[in-house]
């Protein structure tokens, strides 16, 4: 039989689990839309979002915009024909009780949580922008307080100027966070443009995980080295949550093929990082693609290693290791459901791989995380299996 030909979802394990701890990877931590009013300064509370009631679905009111709730960032616990792209908050899973928060890591079989989130919020108003960042991080603190140990939030900064990034990161130092969320691209400066078309009004964090491929300012130039030394003596980790590319939510002729797509553009940065030296001036620095997937490494380690090895004379490369040992000691990755990542383990680049499971997003393995594990880690030895649900994790981000 295949490596690949793994048995259908068997549906939720009842049996005793034996590999220990879980370290989800990658969760997420939407806050609940009246979070806004009560956390921003009160010179922006008036500019919070409101909430309108509806028949069918509810509103978001925000700066002369009237959208409709979409569901597809909390969908634990519905699956098939129970998806529904927009409703009502009464019809979502409330994730933002920490209490019930836990209790799902609990019947899910999970120990302890990366969590990603919803900030900031989608504004062209820059006082309003810059203040939304904070009142995130300011938020989302308390809210992991119910359990430090279990719940490890990402800290969320803006990257449209050096300086002023540099000024969120040492505050969320400070504050406790372990890892930074830097768009895939730095933010263009003079606007919102994106890598995905959408403006960030309409999408809140688009801009903030995207940022803009064309843009003035790129990871590439000397100027970022000053920011890359503040991470590192701050002994933080960088992540990008997807964002190089960014799938039409809720258009169902692009949704599909663009999903994919979205996973596999979380390349690009990491080429950038390695071809133009950045790991190899900055050794200590950690790059984690988040959600991007990880069943891509092994096949682009081994391209980008051998197109190298052809062209790095004409281009000049100031590489002195080749791209797979980059791959290998500083770029790091996490899935939800990839068996060709867990097979290819063992290939050159395709070793730092995290299990996460995306809760409570429309991708999100939970209730079953423990059955889908068995199935998708069939005839991989315990000890990888522990390094990469728990162990890798566990020590990249310092965790108890």
């Amino acid at each position: 039989m295949s490596d690949l030909a793994v048995a259908e979802h068997p549906g939720a394990d009842t049996g005793e689990w034996t590999f220990g701890p879980i370290v989800d990877a990658d969760a997420h931590i939407d806050p609940p839309h009246d979070m806004w009013a009560n956390y921003l300064p009160a010179s922006q509370k008036a500019k919070a979002p409101v909430i309108e009631e509806g028949d069918e679905c509810d509103w978001i009111l925000f700066e002369g915009t009237r959208r409709p709730v979409r569901m597809i960032s909390n969908q634990a616990g519905r699956a098939g024909k129970d998806f529904k792209m927009i409703g009502k908050l009464s019809e979502q899973r409330a994730v933002w009780d920490s209490h019930l928060r836990l209790a799902d890591m609990d019947s899910d079989g999970i120990n302890s949580a990366i969590l990603f989130g919803g900030g900031p919020l989608g504004t062209f108003d820059n006082e309003l922008y810059m203040a939304s960042y904070e009142a995130y991080q300011n938020w989302v603190m308390d809210w992991c307080s119910t359990d430090k140990r279990r719940l490890v939030p990402i800290g969320y900064v803006p990257m449209r100027d050096i300086d002023e990034t540099i000024g969120h990161i040492q505050r969320l130092a400070k504050m406790g966070f372990k890892a930074v969320n830097l768009p895939a691209f730095p933010q263009n400066p003079d606007g919102w443009s994106t890598s995905s078309g959408v403006s960030a009004l309409k999408e809140g964090q688009v801009s903030a995980l995207t940022g803009d491929p064309k843009g003035a300012l790129q990871y590439y130039q000397p100027e970022f080295d000053r920011l890359w030394t503040v991470i590192c003596d701050l002994d933080l980790v960088v992540t990008m949550h997807l964002g190089g590319r960014v799938p039409r939510f809720g258009d169902a002729q692009h949704f599909l093929p663009d999903m994919p797509m979205s996973k596999m553009a979380m390349a690009e940065p990491v080429g950038i990082f390695i071809f133009n030296a950045i790991f190899q001036r900055f050794p200590k620095l950690k790059l984690v693609q988040v959600e991007s997937g990880v069943g891509w490494f092994a096949w682009y380690c081994e391209y980008i290693t051998r197109t190298w090895e052809k062209q790095r004379f004409w281009t000049e490369s100031p590489l002195t290791e080749s791209p797979a040992y980059y791959m290998e000691n500083n770029v790091y990755g996490s899935f939800i459901q990839d068996r060709v990542g867990i097979v290819s383990r063992n290939l050159p680049g395709a070793g730092n791989i995290m299990w996460s499971s995306d809760y409570p997003h429309s991708e999100t393995t939970f209730p079953n995380s423990h059955s889908i594990i068995q199935r998708d880690f069939a005839g991989v030895p315990e000890a990888d299996i522990r390094d990469i649900i728990c162990n890798r994790a566990r020590n990249l981000y310092g965790l108890d």
